[in-house]
């Protein structure tokens, strides 16, 4: 339950604090006193958007706390799934700084919106007189059945096992189109392989080939110098072996004389067989070298494959098109395993939506099982409240087979008929705005019960009522304040004098300004405060004792 609120600095409220009691909590006051106010700033510590820049004090920073006592809401998995330290008198605090930048806290641990939206959503349900138009929402009327029917547990099974036939469902459907695309490519692929298989290309094949190719037609050119090179070390007459030959012998003479010269002479014995070696290696390659124009042609030819390949492709090395030989081949193995992959999803799809059968159908029978129940009670609150004649039928229909949406399978319409004699009809197109009212009391009531809320504000939803039906109304609320906290705000003095606690809502002037405030009336100010609401500012006897009657029967 909200056991305190605190305001500081917002719209016209300078500062409030007001504690709330267990059960029916009526608040008053005239229109545009701050109840609004009162409620917009409840709703920002649950989690509302911050829409605009509202405060008392412009150079000051507005702060909300509310204090809800959680203890028995078995909340604790929440707080551990969002991080947040637990306690059972949990606060929940809003600031809003002068720049409009918001922050919000629960228990001093830094949240966000969503997460304080979720925890709002688990502590109060406000129902305002515009929450009527949520009556004809499929998520509504699904609501009110599951809240009954207390089909949490179901609605939980069902959703995982939607997911997961949801997210299958479309791995699925994926797989079909990418092996429909590689079936359509597969062709021009396996065309693709074999050509590039067949060219049996080889690393480094291409600059061998290149090599090779500028020896075979530089042949002439080649065995030229080699020859000629050959001739200078060699072959005339005074050549450089020779010479190097010559030149051994003298120093090897002079060694005799002069034992330094050791060091050259075994120099130049080396350059000596050195020199012998490059002229065997030269008179090598020379011999080697051939004029082979049937060879030249083979390799013409092949380096012709290869830049064709290259130029089709856009590709300038072999390496480069080996490795796209290999992507197209690892492109059909991978078309060829797609084909076992979807046997085994499809199975698996299959299963899924088996058990999504299942749990729909599971949710379904327990919704359609609490319909009369439901029906039941929202006539017997009907008549209690003036609509006697009133019939409420709920027409729960499952979707097409093989059709599933977040809720289950089933859709749902409430149908309507406040007068005897008159054709159900879905609720939001015969139902007035205070039999609109009516009926949502008479659901709320009922869910409420059901789904145990810790809280549950209603907003001014005595619109279109009065008289003895404004009585049973606020009878109805009261039964509901015997086991959870109820507040009300209403402009109806039937409704007013149910309450446990009684507290107005009031504008007064402070210096040059305006602002807005709460209190708790006595026992004696809730008598006038009452009697205002039946006749007036200034309440004769009459009305003060009419007062006085209502608040104690």
């Amino acid at each position: 339950m909200l056991s305190r609120l605190y305001i500081r600095n917002y719209a016209l409220i300078d500062t409030l604090d007001i504690s709330f009691d267990r059960g029916l909590n009526i608040i008053t006051g005239e229109t545009g006193a701050g109840k609004s106010i009162i409620m917009g700033a409840l709703a920002l510590i649950l989690g509302s958007r911050v829409e605009g820049k509202y405060f008392f004090n412009q150079d000051r920073k507005c702060i909300i706390e509310g204090y809800f006592n959680i203890g028995s809401y078995h909340l604790q998995a929440f707080f551990e799934e969002n991080d947040m330290d637990y306690d059972e008198e949990t606060i929940i605090r809003r600031e809003i700084s002068v720049d409009g930048k918001s922050r919000a806290f629960v228990n001093d641990s830094p949240v966000n919106l969503t997460v304080l939206k979720g925890l709002g959503e688990q502590l109060i349900d406000v129902h305002s007189q515009h929450a009527t138009l949520q009556i004809n929402t499929e998520a509504f009327q699904l609501m009110v059945i599951d809240g009954i029917a207390q089909n949490g547990a179901l609605k939980e099974s069902f959703s995982q096992t939607f997911k997961n036939y949801k997210s299958k469902s479309k791995a699925l459907a994926q797989l079909r189109s990418s092996i429909e695309a590689a079936h359509a490519e597969m062709d021009y692929h396996q065309f693709l392989f074999n050509e590039l298989e067949q060219a049996g290309l080889k690393t480094g094949e291409q600059s061998e080939l290149e090599d090779e190719q500028r020896q075979l037609e530089n042949a002439e050119e080649i065995k030229r110098t080699l020859l000629g090179a050959t001739q200078y070390l060699v072959e005339q007459e005074a050549n450089a072996l020779g010479m190097v030959k010559d030149a051994l012998t003298y120093l090897q003479q002079a060694q005799r004389y002069m034992p330094t010269a050791e060091t050259i002479v075994a120099r130049l014995q080396s350059v000596h067989i050195e020199l012998k070696d490059i002229v065997q290696e030269v008179e090598a390659l020379e011999q080697g070298v051939v004029l082979d124009e049937n060879r030249l042609n083979i390799v013409n030819e092949r380096l012709s494959l290869l830049y064709t390949l290259q130029k089709k492709h856009r590709l300038d090395q072999v390496e480069e098109l080996i490795a796209l030989r290999d992507d197209i081949e690892s492109k059909i193995i991978a078309t060829s395993g797609q084909e076992e992959q979807l046997l085994h999803l499809e199975k698996e799809v299959s299963l899924l939506e088996k058990e999504t059968k299942i749990a729909a159908s599971e949710l379904s029978e327990s919704r359609r099982r609490v319909i009369p129940q439901i029906q039941q009670h929202v006539e017997a609150v009907l008549d209690e409240v003036g609509m006697p004649h009133a019939q409420l039928h709920i027409d729960l229909q499952q979707m097409q087979e093989g059709l599933f949406k977040e809720s289950g399978q089933d859709t749902v319409q409430f149908l309507f008929s406040a007068n005897k004699g008159q054709e159900l009809k879905p609720i939001h197109k015969v139902a007035s705005g205070g039999e609109l009212s009516r009926v949502m009391l008479a659901l709320k009531s009922l869910v409420a019960q059901s789904t145990a809320l810790p809280t549950i504000i209603f907003d001014e939803i005595d619109t279109g009522i009065s008289g003895e039906v404004a009585l049973k109304v606020g009878e109805i609320m009261h039964r509901l304040a015997a086991n959870m906290q109820v507040m009300a705000i209403t402009h109806l003095p039937q409704i007013a004098s149910k309450g446990i606690s009684h507290f107005k809502v009031y504008k007064e002037d402070r210096g040059d300004k305006t602002q807005s405030n709460i209190i708790l009336l006595s026992p004696e100010q809730r008598v006038i405060e009452v009697a205002q609401m039946l006749s007036g500012s200034n309440p004769g006897e009459a009305a003060l004792q009419h007062a006085a009657e209502l608040i104690e029967g």
